[in-house]
């Protein structure tokens, strides 16, 4: 038999220049080795031909540069959120609309569960509450005896209800920044970013760790990737623990369909994380890549704890809070750019994306250098003169586009008001600035699809229907490139995926219609038959 493969589908969209479209591509050792028609390797030898792709429109294998592993392993928990969303079995979770709906599902969730278990859901957001927000009065109708905590959407935020604030010991007396206070003195069940629900989280068992690191939730998390067609996906913010590693290296061998690329989490001692990076980079083989680190600066708009700058929240709420002081953010980032390491920065607010910024500045002029690739995530609230300055540093954005037509009009009642509404997530700015850009979803903050997460930046729709900013549309073909190789630039494996071409890995989305030829719209709807991770064909 041939070590040649040469697949034909319908049509090969390459996202590379020199041959833009084909309808045969040949594979060797996992990697394209010709591209053009039926002939196009038989220069090279005797082949054989596989069919099985014909039908299909062919494209790189799509990138998810910002997502997190426990996207298959939330599942365990109940979904009280408000979209319908799909789990990675094909399962449909109808969407709750009210906290009362919460608090009946959540009845009927707990009767499967042992009496004394703790009652844990997620996927709730508190800004498609048209009265009171969820708090702890509701969660007590479902059991006033067993502990109960509701994670949001966002991961910012959570609500308990007394029992779960009794066990952590949070009282009236408490002062402890992100535990929220009622009129009547006492803690409402609201617990706003890390420090605030960690007590929480440990007393209930709630591990993010644990939702991301065992061979089941990589699996799961493989599973999801191969229905959106992801063939390379990061774990945006993971501990990786020795043992972590192992695990992951142990599952990702062989034909494991995904290339994961897992950052550390940067919070603590410079020195100490980087000293991490820089060792955990030497374990990284092909399906697994390490090396980069997260910064997690501020927290979510839709929460109303992401630093925005003047005016402000509409509704006057605080400006926000930060998970890693301005000071320590300067301090990482020195560090990590004299060390050579890749910087992923979470930005919601403008103020977070100018601090960040600011900080990276000022690391560049005590580390000169080229070719750091740090890249600020999310970036919602910048303008043109934020991506501007981003350009000048070198710094790539990661633009959470699925955010327009999933808070988009709450965004506009709520939170920023109409004018700041329309450039959220503005990805034109960003290309028109110079800067390179990636799309993402955030999974499981929202559903991992990058044809849905295209599909968003080119039309900006909100739930309602209306354009949000349509001057920072993106085309097809741009939003396409966004999420092959403009997610393969900002992870720095741009030379080896993002585009099919001569020596790149032989990875595919193998699609039902040609994303090229239906209407814009219809973007979200195509098909995803399967991927091909190396030359090994995984269809659905």
């Amino acid at each position: 038999m041939s070590d040649i493969t040469v697949f034909a589908a319908d049509k090969f969209i390459t996202m590379d220049p020199n041959m833009p479209e084909a309808t045969h591509v040949a594979v060797r050792d996992g990697r394209v080795l010709a591209i053009g028609d039926a002939q196009c390797a038989d220069a090279w030898g005797p082949v054989q031909h596989d069919d099985r792709l014909k039908g299909a429109t062919v494209l790189p294998g799509l990138i998810e540069g910002h997502a997190h592993m426990m996207a298959g392993a939330i599942w365990r928990y109940a979904y009280v959120g408000y979209h319908d969303r799909i789990d990675p079995e094909g399962k449909l979770w109808p969407g709750l609309p009210d906290a009362d709906a919460v608090v009946t599902g959540l009845k009927d969730y707990a009767k499967g569960l042992e009496s004394d278990a703790p009652i844990v859901g997620w996927g709730f957001d508190p800004i498609f509450l048209t009265s009171e927000r969820l708090s702890r009065d509701h969660l007590d109708q479902i059991s006033p005896d067993r502990p109960i905590a509701i994670i949001f959407s966002n991961f910012h935020l959570m609500c308990v209800n007394s029992r779960a604030l009794e066990m952590a010991g949070y009282d009236a007396g408490t002062n402890v920044e992100g535990v929220i206070m009622g009129q009547n003195g006492r803690p409402t069940g609201e617990l706003q970013e890390m420090a605030a629900m960690f007590p929480i989280m440990r007393r209930l068992g709630i591990d993010f760790r644990g939702l991301s690191q065992t061979p089941e939730a990589i699996r799961a998390y493989a599973k999801v990737a191969q229905r959106a067609g992801v063939t390379t996906i990061t774990d945006l913010f993971s501990s990786m623990e020795d043992e972590d590693v192992d695990v992951m290296l142990e599952v990702t061998s062989g034909d494991f369909p995904l290339r994961i690329v897992p950052v550390l989490g940067a919070m603590g001692d410079p020195a100490t994380i980087a000293d991490k990076a820089e060792r955990l980079a030497k374990r990284s083989t092909d399906k697994l890549r390490m090396g980069a680190v997260k910064l997690m600066t501020d927290g979510s708009i839709q929460g109303w704890t992401a630093r925005v700058r003047w005016p402000g929240y509409i509704g006057g709420q605080p400006n926000g809070m930060w998970n890693t002081a301005p000071e320590a953010i300067y301090a990482l980032c020195a560090e990590m750019q004299a060390r050579g390491i890749q910087m992923h920065i979470h930005v919601n607010g403008d103020e977070a994306a100018e601090v960040s910024l600011d900080a990276i500045e000022a690391a560049l002029s005590a580390h000169p250098g080229q070719g750091h690739r740090h890249v600020l995530q999310h970036c919602q609230m910048m303008d043109r003169d934020l991506y501007e300055r981003a350009a000048e540093l070198g710094c790539c954005t990661n633009i959470f586009s699925n955010h327009i037509w999933y808070f988009g009009d709450q965004h506009v009642a709520l939170t920023l008001g109409e004018d700041r509404a329309h450039r959220m997530d503005a990805a034109r700015s960003a290309l028109d600035a110079g800067v390179p850009i990636a799309l993402h979803s955030d999974a499981p903050v929202t559903p991992l699809g990058p044809l849905f997460t295209a599909w968003c930046a080119v039309n900006r729709r909100t739930m309602s229907g209306r354009v949000l900013g349509a001057v920072q549309c993106l085309t097809v073909p741009e939003a396409l490139y966004a999420i092959t190789m403009g997610a393969a630039f900002t992870l720095k494996l741009d030379s080896e995926i993002g585009s099919i071409s001569v020596g790149k890995r032989a990875d595919f989305a193998v699609l039902g219609d040609d994303p090229t030829g239906v209407d814009p719209m219809a973007l979200k709807d195509i098909s995803v038959l399967g991927t091909v991770s190396g030359g090994t064909v995984h269809l659905l």
